[in-house]
């Protein structure tokens, strides 16, 4: 029975297997864990010792650690889950694949195991990264409310990578080119507002840095810890991020298809 007629009972112990691989297989590979955790960390670092004193960021922070940690966050999220384009692409080189399709597991189940993986993944570098934020200095005001929409707009972005990360590697012919996907997840949060105000930036990229789907998530994300007023831009990210993962989802299906058919 393929995944697309299995019942959601047998999907679900698919997927649960298919995780547990993935999270032992993260397990081995400790190296790339540290790294996906610890760059993060120093990017923060490095931002707020070395040139937070110089970026003006407005009256409305006390200090740059203030400003900079939703826009980490992020950022951790997007070194997270590309990862997974990595691990994908490796499956699918390794022809593990295969034997997978002949014990009846099908695409669907085995690219939900390693998204599972990488928001587990992501959920323990972001704890990571936050507690960091605690020792230098932020300090957080949001409600319960705003802590659980943080929550959510986190989560939802870290899913959607991390399913766009999975096509990705599925693309890639190689685990070496599912890696560069890594270098477009990392940049996109700086031509956004997590390092510095959009207004700062020069007038031909305000578009893009205002309309591009990072920068709804860590407005969202700030406005939220700091107990700041945010109106919709928290739905605004929302829809961003159901949008990235139902392209993301379907992308994958076809391209699933294309490397095994």
């Amino acid at each position: 029975m393929s995944d697309t007629t299995a019942s959601a009972p047998g999907f679900l112990t698919r997927a649960t297997v298919m995780t547990g691989r993935s999270l032992r297989i993260s397990r081995r590979n400790v190296d790339a864990v540290i790294t996906s955790m610890m760059l993060p960390v120093m990017l923060m670092l490095i931002f707020v010792y070395f040139f937070g004193g110089a970026i003006d960021t407005g009256s409305a922070y006390d200090s740059y650690v203030m400003y900079v940690v939703p826009g980490v966050l992020l950022l951790c999220a997007g070194f997270g889950s590309a990862t997974t384009a990595v691990a994908v692409s490796e499956d699918m080189k390794g022809g593990i694949i295969d034997r997978f399709r002949s014990l009846d597991i099908g695409g669907t189940p085995v690219l939900a195991g390693h998204v599972a993986a990488s928001v587990v993944r992501n959920l323990v570098s972001t704890t990571l990264v936050f507690g960091v934020a605690l020792l230098i200095g932020f300090r957080p005001a949001a409600t319960p409310g705003g802590w659980l929409a943080v929550t959510g707009v986190l989560l939802a972005y870290i899913t959607a990578l991390s399913w766009i990360s999975a096509a990705m590697g599925l693309l890639a012919r190689t685990p070496e080119a599912a890696g560069g996907f890594t270098f477009f997840m990392s940049f996109l949060p700086y031509p956004s507002s997590a390092f510095v105000p959009v207004d700062s930036m020069p007038g031909w990229l305000h578009g893009f840095a205002d309309h591009q789907p990072i920068t709804p998530a860590i407005e969202s994300i700030r406005g939220l810890l700091l107990d700041q007023p945010v109106g919709n831009t928290p739905w605004i990210a929302l829809a961003w991020a159901a949008g990235i993962l139902a392209v993301a989802v379907a992308a994958s299906g076809v391209l699933f298809r294309l490397r095994t058919g």
